[in-house]
Parts: structure tokens; sequence; C-alpha cells
């Protein structure tokens, strides 16, 4: 069966997602006061009417004569009534701002945040059989990252048996050497999950800005990588992967304030204060605890221990010939190679293989295609 047909099947394309306000504001239908005046005026008229016992219906049907003039002359605000609805439509507008809880924004991040006004939708899998069927393709992928899948394949289980709105797993840290692809594996499992992913490379992005974002008055001020995938996507419950975050470090600026990344990771880790997590680009409270993140480190030893504190810690052992043979011989035949080129390339990683990585088994796969394809010499 074609790949893309199966991961169709896994996705369970159809569905309908639940529905999900994420940010702590409030969007009122765009009224000018003018447009409030004009309602409260109609308002002040037919009570009028009413009171005169004028039927609004006949009234309605009545074409605008002699006698409709004089109905509206006797119904219509006067000059005190009409600068009361004023007061009043401007009051409202002014209320209606300061519930918003986006007063103190400018047009172009109004406009921003306008995308979540009907909410964001909420990723969840069908069934437990639905969460057996994502762990069982992903461990046919990658057999050698099991330990990984079963933790997820757990946590996708109790998600649906708990009847919780969306799917998010625990905070995971996955630990082992460079290419073995511990970054493919997280973003592979969102793929079939069928929500959004996003990858940061703590390695170039050691600073929290890319997380959390910036208050305004930086140069760069943004929103925060996971928040802008949200906004974009409209799907509040992404995966992020943080990449080698083992090598986060810590960045101070000129007064020796810490902006490090570990920092603006912990709040969002932990579902309390993710719930709340306010945004400081933004300063609005957004609900983020149902992101799924996925840590990867290649030395645990060096990553901070809050962060250590809060993950589920998974040990990646480093690939055998078996693991690259099988490998290879996947992505040979995914490629469009001969079978026995593939089959000999597969039998020397396996017998040989074990101190390369997939990232070079990767290479080898390409200068093989190259070679494949090269025009005959004449």
């Amino acid at each position: 069966m074609n790949s893309t047909i199966i991961d169709r099947k896994i996705l369970g394309l159809g569905q309908t997602p639940s529905r999900f306000q994420i940010a702590d504001v409030k969007f009122f239908p765009k009224q000018t006061a003018q447009d409030i005046e004009a309602r409260l005026s109609k308002t002040h008229a037919q009570l009028r009417r009413r009171a005169l016992g004028v039927d609004e219906a006949w009234f309605s049907t009545l074409e605008k004569g002699e006698e409709w003039r004089d109905i509206m002359d006797r119904t219509g605000p006067n000059r005190m009534d009409r600068a009361k609805i004023v007061r009043r439509a401007l009051r409202l507008v002014q209320l209606r701002e300061l519930a918003s809880g986006l007063s103190h924004l400018g047009n172009e991040d109004r406009k921003r945040l306008s995308s979540l006004q009907d909410g964001v939708t909420l990723t969840q899998l069908r069934n437990e059989h639905h969460a057996d069927e994502i762990a069982a393709r992903l461990h046919e992928e990658m057999p050698w990252m099991s330990r990984a899948t079963e933790i997820a394949w757990n946590a996708m289980r109790e998600s649906v048996r708990e009847g919780k709105p969306a799917l998010s797993l625990p905070p995971i840290l996955l630990d082992g050497p460079p290419g073995i692809g511990k970054s493919h594996w997280a973003r592979r499992l969102a793929t079939l999950v069928g929500t959004p992913s996003e990858l940061i490379d703590a390695a170039s992005e050691p600073a929290g800005f890319s997380v959390a974002g910036s208050q305004k008055g930086w140069s760069t001020a943004n929103p925060g990588r996971p928040l802008e995938l949200i906004l974009r996507e409209r799907v509040g419950n992404p995966f992020v992967v943080i990449d080698e975050v083992d090598k986060v470090g810590d960045v101070r600026s000129e007064k020796g304030l810490s902006f490090a990344l570990s920092n603006a990771l912990l709040p969002l880790l932990e579902p309390l204060s993710a719930r709340t997590w306010s945004c400081p680009y933004f300063r609005v409270r957004f609900d983020m605890r149902w992101i799924t993140w996925i840590l990867t480190s290649n030395n645990r030893r060096t990553v901070p221990a809050p962060l250590l504190s809060r993950c589920r810690v998974v040990d990646i052992p480093p690939l055998s010939g078996a693991h690259l043979a099988y490998f290879a011989r996947r992505e040979g035949a995914a490629r469009g190679l001969p079978a026995d080129t593939v089959e000999v390339l597969a039998d020397k990683l396996a017998r040989t293989g074990h101190r390369l990585d997939l990232r070079a088994v990767i290479k080898l796969i390409d200068g093989l295609v190259a070679s494949e394809n090269r025009p005959p010499l004449h």
C-alpha cells in the first residue's frame, strides 16, 4: 500500500477537531460609536412608539408620508436624548475596549490576534486503536527508537482513555549520539498524529526569545516561535522540538540579565503555569498547556537540571549495523534504487557500518542515486 495512503488512514483525515479559546481576550463585533448610536436611537424610538400604543408591525408597513413623519417627530429622540445616546455609545465603546484585553495593542497586533477569534482546533486521536496504528507505524520506520515510541504510545492511549480535549504528551528528552534521528522521530510523530510541529535549534538560538518572544522595544521584538506557529496554523496543541538542548548555556545582557532558553522553557513545561502563560510581546495570557515538548540532547549531563527534572528522559543507544542496514533498505527502496544495489549496501552496513550514523547512510544513498541517474558514456 502507498505510504501516503497509509499516512492518511492513520491521520484519520475527515474527523472534526474540537475548538478552544486559547487567548485571554474578548473579541466584540466591529461597531463604531456611530453604529451604537444608531442602534440606541432606533431602540429609543421603538420604546416611545410602544408607550404611545403604536403597533410596531403596522408602523413598519407605513409609507413615509405625513402620518409617518408625525409619528417619527413624536417618538424620535430630542436634543437632550441625543446627547445622552452619544455619551452612552462612547461609554459602551470604552467598556468594550477595556474588557477586550486588547486596548494596549496597535492595529497590526490586533490583526495578528484576530485569527484566534473563533478559537483554535485541538487535535485528538479517534480512539486507542488509532494510537496503536501510529505507534506501530513509527516503530516500523525507526525500530531503534522503540523506548521513545513506547512512551508516546502509552501517553496517546491515556489521552484518549481519559477523554482529554486534546492530545498532549508529557515533556520528553531524547538523549543519544548525533545523527540517529531523534528530531526526525519527533516531527514524524507529529505528522502521524496530524498536528503541526516546529523545530528550534538551541545551538544556534540559545536565547529564550525564540521560545518566549521578546518585549516591544527590542529591534527584533516578536512573539515566540511556538505562539507564532499556533497563530499561523490555528492549532492549539502542536509539537515543539528543541534540538540540542544540552548546548543552551547561559545568555546574558550587558546589564547581567539572563535570557537563557532554559529559563524561557521552564514555565511552559509546567501545565499549571503554561495554562496562564503571559506572552512578553503581546502582554496577553495564553493557554499553552496542550503543547507537546520534545527535547533532544547528545549529552544529558550538560542539560540544565531544572529541565531534566521536568522531562521523561529516554536514552537512545548508538545505532547498530543491523539498524543502519534496515534504514538503508527502506530508504534505498523509497529512492528507487535497484534491489541488488540496496542489498549490497545493506550487507556492508550490517557488517562494518556501526560507526556511521543516518546522515552518513543518506549521503551514501545520494551517491548511489546520482550514479544510477548518470547518463551512459558513449
